[in-house]
């Protein structure tokens, strides 16, 4: 019986020797024998795809599906315009959209932490991908009697994106260690703004070349089930630990209640999670509202007309794809150079956090706990952040265009004025990771002290 440096007993304790690869293990028995033959054909085809089982074929296939996750939840956002249009909703209604799905999206977070830590991964990953695809291509064919479906819809889309993105940066953190894994954890992250990017473009040109926007729902899903097939046929499955040398020493499981009370004793990631929320706050309603911001003003500068049958114009949304904002934007023209300037540098300081944030995470969190941890960490970012921001913005929008319900510059300007409130709550952001860096360096050597007394 063994018990951990937080006072959890675990199951039991077992050393391996086995030799641990970053691919997975290989026993030393298995050495190689003088009587060689030549391979069948079923072998070779066999031996060719273990090659390409590399770490770096995995790391790159499970940011592909991270950019399509991404794709797929900003869809949404770049024919929004449509879809009020066709349900005759508001400001509010439209939010909705999103929040339910950030809702499912963190309430699933937790669950598939937990099976994450303790079941194949790869299985995980694949289905959930497999599940989001399936629902959204059915909800392309929604009729407008039915909003009330669409919603749920985006609500089962969410519990499918979340097994994706509480799981697949473990897997990342059990093939790589130190600066390589910060680097693949860095190109997994940058799906964020490319993903998203590609939602508004792709969402787009599939509206215009099909002639209605239920097209843009049908682009992600086709790209879904070909990457859940490549995770099924070319992820590794890697021991946990494997990449820190620990594999042979982490082969217990502590209990879910267990794992929580250690995450919260964890000071560096109570504040980067934290930290996290803040950011996703403004990211959320940022994603949402920023192309109807800027659609917005290009009707109160005459550079466009205002929507008034489908499909609405696309020219916009495709221009504009960057999708942050900061207060520079709110004073100077949304069409002027400076806040385009304003627009990128806003959207690349923000999303250069994800990558650390995960980072610091493997590097105080053990490897049996990180599943739990980065999908609690969702969770926590999720409820805090973008699950209320984008519906919250729209529903100060609404109010204040109550009083001028008919003027399409107050349209604009409610709207921006909304959106003055993710700037306050990013410097809150600020103050957390700053909150994050005075513990960092005392609970990694608590890991590490850990680690050497298994």
């Amino acid at each position: 019986m063994c018990v951990d440096s937080d006072g959890c007993e675990i199951e039991g304790c077992s050393s391996s020797d086995e030799v641990h690869t970053l691919s997975g293990s290989m026993s030393p028995a298995l050495n190689s024998s003088p009587d060689l033959h030549p391979c069948k054909p079923g072998q070779k085809f066999r031996a060719a795809l273990l090659r390409c089982r590399s770490p770096l074929v995995a790391a790159g296939i499970l940011s592909f599906g991270n950019v399509l996750n991404y794709m797929d939840r900003y869809t949404v956002a770049g024919v929004l315009l449509d879809i009020q249009k066709h349900f005759e909703v508001g400001d509010s209604g439209a939010g909705l959209l999103q929040t339910v799905f950030i809702c499912s999206f963190m309430v699933a977070a937790p669950i598939f932490g937990y099976l994450g830590d303790r079941f194949n991964r790869k299985i995980i990953l694949s289905c959930g991908i497999f599940f989001w695809s399936f629902v959204t291509l059915l909800s392309s064919f929604i009729t407008k009697d039915y909003y009330w479906l669409l919603v749920l819809s985006r609500c089962l889309v969410g519990i499918g994106e979340s097994s994706y993105s509480s799981i697949s940066p473990t897997i990342i953190g059990d093939l790589f260690t130190n600066n390589k894994r910060t680097m693949m954890l860095s190109v997994f992250y940058l799906a964020i703004p490319l993903g998203s990017g590609l939602g508004y473009i792709l969402g787009s040109i599939a509206k215009d070349a099909g002639g209605h926007w239920y097209w843009a729902l049908r682009v992600s899903p086709m790209l879904g089930l070909i990457a859940g097939t490549l995770v099924l046929i070319f992820v590794t499955e890697p021991k946990r630990g494997s990449a820190d040398h620990i594999a042979g020493r982490m082969q217990t499981r502590t209990s879910w209640l267990c794992d929580m009370k250690a995450l919260a004793k964890n000071r560096s990631y109570v504040f980067s999670s934290l930290a996290s929320a803040a950011v996703s706050f403004a990211t959320g309603a940022f994603g949402i509202w920023i192309p109807q911001y800027l659609v917005r003003a290009q009707v109160v500068q005459k550079t466009a007309e205002s929507c008034t049958s489908q499909p609405c114009s696309s020219k916009d949304r495709s221009q504009h794809t960057h999708i942050l904002l900061t207060f520079l934007l709110l004073f100077f023209s949304p069409h002027s150079l400076s806040s385009q300037i304003c627009i990128f540098i806003g959207e690349t300081l923000l999303f250069l956090n994800w990558a650390i944030t995960a980072d610091i995470l493997m590097f105080v969190v053990i490897p049996t706990r990180r599943a739990t941890a980065v999908a609690f960490q969702g969770f926590t970012s999720h409820l805090l952040g973008d699950a209320g921001s984008p519906y919250l913005i729209g529903l100060i929008s609404d109010s204040l265009q109550e009083s001028y319900a008919t003027s399409i510059l107050w349209q604009f300007l409610s709207l921006g004025y909304a959106l003055m409130l993710c700037p306050f709550v990013i410097v809150l952001g600020g103050m957390f990771f700053l909150a994050t860096a005075l513990f960092f360096l005392e609970d990694r050597d608590k890991l590490t002290v850990h680690v050497i007394s298994l």
